[in-house]
């Protein structure tokens, strides 16, 4: 089964085809097929997810996965959220993960209430008008760190310190960081709804 990821992202690409290949599912890049970015104007994970899904199921013909994720801090009401990926720049920066790191501890700084959850939002449809999308969340809580640690990972992987492992994501080796993080949990999640959603019962011999 061929499946478009409506994402760009070669990380994205490799980290999810990883994780569905018990299907025998093969993800490819919208990019290579001549699609676009889609318009993300919503300010939920679950409706960007769904409009970048249906829009690249749309330009394709083939289903497609979407994945919108985000930090959300609960002393900022949970934000920055869906703007994750341009944070730095409301703040007088470029684009780009150093750069959000370094805004983000600095707006926390004085800030005792670190609680912030990494949540990825993966969707999935069979077509642009599916009426009946798989929809999976994976949520990781933990604290925002006062400086950065570690070398692995991406965004901010170097704050977002997990208790139950006493480090951050940047400082877990990549496969414990992968089956645990928010789009780990997610993938898994995924992974079972489109077994028991999309693919036929194996017939008994």
């Amino acid at each position: 089964m061929k499946i478009v990821l409506a994402s760009n992202n070669r990380g994205k690409l490799a980290e999810l085809q990883a994780m569905l290949a018990p299907l025998g599912v093969e993800l490819v890049r919208q990019a290579d097929l001549g699609v676009g970015e889609a318009e993300e104007p919503h300010r939920t994970f679950v409706e960007n997810a769904l409009a970048k899904a249906r829009f690249a199921s749309a330009h394709t013909g083939l289903p497609a996965l979407a994945d919108d994720a985000g930090l959300c801090v609960d002393a900022f009401g949970g934000l920055p959220g869906v703007d994750t990926a341009y944070y730095a720049t409301q703040f007088g920066y470029e684009k780009g993960d150093d750069n959000n790191v370094r805004a983000l501890l600095e707006q926390m700084q004085g800030q005792d209430n670190r609680r912030a959850a990494m949540v990825s939002t993966l969707v999935a449809v069979r077509s642009p008008q599916d009426p009946e999308p798989l929809i999976a969340v994976g949520r990781v809580v933990g604290e925002i760190a006062r400086e950065r640690r570690g070398s692995h990972g991406f965004g901010f992987d170097p704050v977002m310190f997990i208790p139950e492992f006493g480090q951050t994501f940047a400082e877990l080796p990549p496969e414990v960081k992968n089956a645990n993080s928010h789009r780990g949990r997610a993938a898994q999640q995924m992974l079972a709804l489109m077994r028991s959603n999309w693919l036929p019962e194996p017939s008994k011999k």
